[in-house]
């Protein structure tokens, strides 16, 4: 007796649902990942080597700059074999990409938990201030990397400065919609804001975190003053 025609069809729907699932599962997987299109490590064991891998970059490009840093310099801080930082990055130009992102990903989830104790927007941006040249003073490094994204990868760099001013102004804008943050009549305010307190803060971080050891509680004492006189309704 044939075999019923609707439960080959059924069968292959199924197994065709099931393929188009696991390639969906591995598109997402690759897109979070930070290794190169088509590199993204399947075990636990090759996450740890694509971590030990970025962290040997960040030191690397940190100290010698992405012209003087090389492959070979990373995959011997890392303790690797050349293939395998082949295993995982396209080139050299691929893995300072991804540092560029790793590292602004850092500053970002430095900051982010000492904003949940903020009584207000204001004490807000004095937290992450403080939080951020606390950062900076144990990783100096993320200033060289960061300024020669503008020319190693110009669209990390732009996107490390938009977010950062993105994520300042939602902060801003939900202390004017509580009457915490005066409200300035242009459509620019909250943008104009939120770059001009990232800038401080971007110079304060180089001065007082990478060239100095001063006080990141006084520093933000004394800059929080200008943010709460030029923002306090």
């Amino acid at each position: 007796m044939a075999g019923d025609p609707r439960g080959t069809r059924l069968a292959g729907t199924r197994e065709a649902d099931g393929s188009a699932g696991e390639a969906a599962a591995t598109r997402a997987v690759e897109s979070s990942s930070p290794a190169s299109d088509g590199k993204a490590p399947r075990t636990a064991r090759g996450e740890r080597t694509l971590r030990k891998i970025l962290d040997a970059a960040l030191e690397e490009f940190g100290e010698k700059g992405f012209s003087e840093g090389s492959i070979v310099g990373i995959t011997s801080r890392a303790r690797v074999a050349l293939g395998t930082f082949y295993t995982y990055f396209d080139s050299k130009e691929a893995v300072f990409q991804e540092v560029v992102r790793d590292m602004s990903a850092q500053v970002r989830d430095h900051v982010a938990p000492v904003l949940q104790s903020a009584s207000g927007a204001l004490e807000a941006e004095g937290l992450a201030l403080e939080s951020f040249l606390r950062f900076v003073a144990t990783h100096r490094q993320v200033y060289r990397i960061i300024d020669e994204a503008e020319f190693v990868d110009p669209d990390g760099f732009r996107k490390h400065y938009m977010t950062t001013a993105e994520r300042i102004a939602a902060r801003l804008q939900a202390g004017k919609d509580k009457g915490e943050v005066v409200k300035v009549d242009s459509p620019l305010a909250t943008e104009v804001e939120a770059w001009a307190i990232m800038g401080m803060n971007v110079f304060l971080g180089l001065r007082f975190g990478v060239w100095g050891e001063d006080s990141p509680a006084e520093v933000t004492r004394v800059a929080n003053q200008l943010i709460r006189r030029g923002l306090k309704p």
